[in-house]
C-alpha cells in the first residue's frame, strides 16, 4: 500500500494546482465581467448625454429663431421669413456637427447571413454567451458599406420619420383646421375645392409624365445607376405637388393682403396637405398583375382610384365623428367648470384623431384636418371662455414650435442623412417640371372657374397663386418617410433643395411681387367693436370673428335676426358658394342647437308635432 499512496502523491500539488488555477479562472472570469458591466454603463451614461445634447441642439436652434424673429419684426424686415431663418440656423449646426465633430465609433463590422433570403426587423447575435439585440435601419448598397455614419451625434439628431408624422404634423394640420375663416373660406369654397382636388392631380399626374422623361435621359447620358420605375415618378408628382406657402401667407397676414386672395391660398394649401397625402397612399397601393409590376394596368388604376376615395372619405368621416364625439362630451358634461380638465380633453381628443386614423388604416392628416373644423364649428361654442382662449394660444403655439423645427430639421438633414443621391439634371429637370405642372393647375383651372364666379378670380390674383406655389413642410415629411430605395433617396434629395429654393427666394420675393401686381394690401383694419374688450381677446388670438359670439344675456336675440353679427351671418351665406348654402340652413337650424349652446330653439325649426322631441 506505502508504494502506491508513494506513487499518487505527486499528485497532489498538481490538483491544488489545478484547483487554484480554476479559481483564478473564475476570478479572472468575474473581473472581466465586471469590466463588460462598467463599460455598459459607461456607453448607456455617453449615450444618454448625446441624446441630451441633440435635444439640447433643437431647443437653441428654436431659441435663436424667435429672438431673430424678434428683431427682424421690429425692425420691419420681410425678405426672409422665420421658416427661412430656421432653416439658414439648422444649416450652420449641420455643418458644425458634420465638420466639427470627431468621430466617436468605429466597430462596426460587416457580418454575412448568404443562408437568409429576407431582411429581419430584429436580430440576436450570440458574443461569447451573451445575446445582444440589434434592429433593422435600412439596406447599404455594397460600394457604400465602408462609409456607414461613424460619428454617434450625428446619429443622434437624426430623428425617425415617423417622429415627424406622430409628434410634429398633427398640431400643424388641427391648427389650420381650427383657425379657419369661415366667411371668405366658404365664400370661395367651389374655388378652393377645385384647386385642391383637381388640381393637385393634374399638378401630380403632369410632373409625374415629365420626370419620367427626365429619367429616361438620364439613363440614355448614363447618369441612372439604379432603377427608377413610372410608379417613382408619379409618387414624386404627389409629394412635390403638396404646397405649404407659410412664408407668403405670414406676409399677406401682416401686410393685411385681399382678403380672397389669403382665402385661396389658405383654403388651397390646407386641402392640398390633404389630397398629396392620399394621393401618394393611392400611388403606393397601384400593385399591377403579372410579371412586369410597373406596367400600366387598368384594373390596378381604379384599384388606386378606389383606395384613393375610400381613404378620403373613410379619414374625413372619422375626424367629423371624434370631433361631434368631443362636442357631445363638452355639452353634456360639467367640464365647463374645470377649465384646465376642458382644455386637457380637447387636446387629447383633437391628438387622438390622428393616431385613430392612422391605426385604423387611414390618413390622420385628412382626419386631423376636419377634426379641428368640425372642433371650430361646434366644440368652440360649448367651451368655457378661458378655454376658448387656452385651446387656440395652446395649437398656436404648438404649431409655431412644430413648424420651426421641422424647418430647424431641413437644414440639418442637408449635411445629417446619410444617404443623399443629388443628380442635377433630375434637379433641374424637377425645377422645370414643378413650374409647368403649378402652370397648368392654376391657369386652366381659374379660367373655367371664372365662368360661374360672380367675383373673378384675376389675372394679378392668378399669377400671385402661380408664384406662391411654396414647399414645406408635408413634401419634406412625405420625402423622408421612406428613403429605402434609390429612387427614393434622390427624390428626398431633390425635395430638400426645392424646399429651400422655394423659401429663400419665392418667399423674399412676395412683397415686390405685391407691388408689382398692384394687388391692394391694408385692406383689414380692426373696427371699433374689435378693438372693445369682449371682442378684441378673441381677434388676438387668432378666432375667426364670423363665428358666433360667446352666449350672454342677449345672445338669442342674436341669433333670431338682430344686430351686426347676424347680418354679418346672412351676408356670408348670401356670398358663398351654392354647396354651402345648401348646407348652411340645416347646420343652423337644427346641428347647431343639437350639438351646441347656440343657434335657434329646435322648438322653432322642427315641425309642430315634433315639439316633444324637440324640448
Amino acid at each position: 500500500m506505502a508504494e502506491p499512496l508513494r506513487r499518487r502523491l505527486p499528485l497532489l500539488p498538481l490538483l491544488l494546482l489545478a484547483a487554484g488555477g480554476l479559481r483564478a479562472a473564475e476570478r479572472s472570469g468575474g473581473s472581466s465581467s465586471a469590466m463588460e458591466e462598467l463599460a455598459t454603463e459607461k456607453e448607456a451614461e455617453e449615450s444618454h448625454r448625446q441624446d441630451s445634447v441633440s435635444l439640447l441642439t433643437f431647443i437653441l436652434l428654436l431659441t435663436l429663431t424667435i429672438l431673430t424673429i424678434w428683431l427682424f419684426k421690429h425692425r420691419r424686415v420681410r425678405f426672409l421669413h422665420e421658416t427661412g431663418l430656421a432653416m439658414i440656423y439648422g444649416l450652420i449646426v449641420g455643418v458644425i456637427l458634420r465638420y466639427g465633430t470627431p468621430s466617436t465609433s468605429g466597430h462596426d463590422k460587416p457580418f454575412s447571413c448568404s443562408q437568409e433570403d429576407r431582411p429581419f426587423t430584429t436580430l440576436l447575435v450570440n458574443v461569447s454567451g451573451k445575446f445582444f439585440e440589434y434592429t433593422l435601419k435600412g439596406e447599404i448598397s455594397p460600394g457604400k458599406i465602408h462609409n456607414v455614419e461613424q460619428n454617434d451625434m450625428l446619429r443622434k439628431v437624426t430623428f425617425d420619420p415617423e417622429v415627424f408624422f406622430n409628434i410634429l404634423l398633427p398640431p400643424i394640420i388641427f391648427h389650420a383646421g381650427y383657425s379657419l375663416k369661415k366667411r371668405h373660406f366658404f365664400r370661395n369654397l367651389g374655388s378652393i375645392l377645385a384647386y385642391a382636388f383637381l388640381g393637385t392631380a393634374v399638378s401630380c399626374f403632369i410632373i409625374g409624365n415629365l420626370m419620367y422623361g427626365v429619367v429616361k435621359l438620364m439613363k440614355l447620358v448614363g447618369q441612372l445607376s439604379d432603377k427608377f420605375y413610372y410608379t417613382d415618378c408619379l409618387l414624386f408628382g404627389a409629394i412635390i405637388s403638396a404646397t405649404d406657402p407659410v412664408t407668403v401667407l405670414a406676409i399677406f397676414n401682416e401686410l393685411h393682403a385681399d382678403v380672397d386672395l389669403y382665402a385661396l391660398l389658405f383654403g388651397e394649401s390646407v386641402l392640398n396637405d390633404a389630397v398629396a397625402i392620399v394621393l401618394s397612399s393611392s400611388i403606393v397601393a397601384y400593385q399591377p398583375t403579372g410579371e412586369n409590376t410597373h406596367a400600366f394596368d387598368a384594373a390596378a388604376f381604379f384599384k388606386s382610384v378606389g383606395v384613393f376615395l375610400g381613404i378620403f372619405s373613410g379619414s374625413f368621416m372619422m375626424g367629423a365623428v371624434t370631433g361631434v364625439v368631443t362636442v357631445n362630451v363638452t355639452k353634456f358634461t360639467k367640464l365647463h367648470c374645470f377649465p384646465l380638465l376642458e382644455t386637457a380633453l380637447f387636446f387629447l381628443m383633437s391628438w387622438s384623431t390622428f393616431l385613430l386614423a392612422e391605426a385604423c388604416g387611414f390618413t390622420g392628416v385628412v382626419a386631423v384636418l376636419f377634426c379641428g373644423i368640425t372642433q371650430a364649428h361646434y366644440t368652440y361654442n360649448n367651451l368655457s371662455v378661458e378655454s376658448r382662449s387656452r385651446t387656440k394660444q395652446l395649437f398656436e403655439v404648438l404649431h409655431f414650435l412644430a413648424e420651426n423645427f421641422i424647418f430647424s430639421y431641413m437644414g440639418l438633414a442637408l449635411f445629417t442623412f446619410q444617404k443623399h443621391i443629388f443628380s442635377p439634371v433630375f434637379i433641374i429637370g424637377a425645377f422645370v417640371a414643378i413650374f409647368l405642372g403649378r402652370a397648368a393647375h392654376i391657369y386652366p383651372l381659374s379660367f373655367l372657374l371664372n365662368l360661374g364666379r360672380r367675383h373673378k378670380i384675376s389675372w394679378s390674383f392668378q399669377h400671385m397663386m402661380m408664384f406662391s406655389g411654396l414647399r414645406g413642410a408635408m413634401a419634406f415629411a412625405l420625402a423622408i418617410r421612406d428613403t429605402a430605395t434609390y429612387s427614393h433617396q434622390m427624390m428626398f434629395s431633390t425635395t430638400l433643395l426645392i424646399v429651400f429654393f422655394t423659401v429663400w427666394i419665392v418667399g423674399g420675393g412676395t412683397t415686390p411681387m405685391l407691388s408689382w401686381l398692384n394687388i391692394r394690401v391694408g385692406d383689414h383694419v380692426p373696427s371699433v367693436e374689435e378693438m372693445s374688450e369682449s371682442h378684441w381677446l378673441y381677434f388676438r388670438v387668432g378666432v375667426d370673428p364670423d363665428q358666433d359670439p360667446p352666449p350672454t344675456n342677449d345672445s338669442f336675440q342674436v341669433l333670431q335676426g338682430d344686430g351686426q353679427d347676424s347680418a354679418r351671418r346672412n351676408r356670408t351665406k348670401q356670398e358663398s358658394a351654392w354647396l354651402f348654402r345648401l348646407w348652411y340652413s340645416f347646420d343652423h337650424n337644427y346641428l347647431k342647437p343639437i350639438l351646441t349652446h347656440s343657434g335657434p330653439p329646435l322648438t322653432t325649426t322642427l315641425p309642430s308635432w315634433c315639439g316633444l322631441i324637440a324640448r
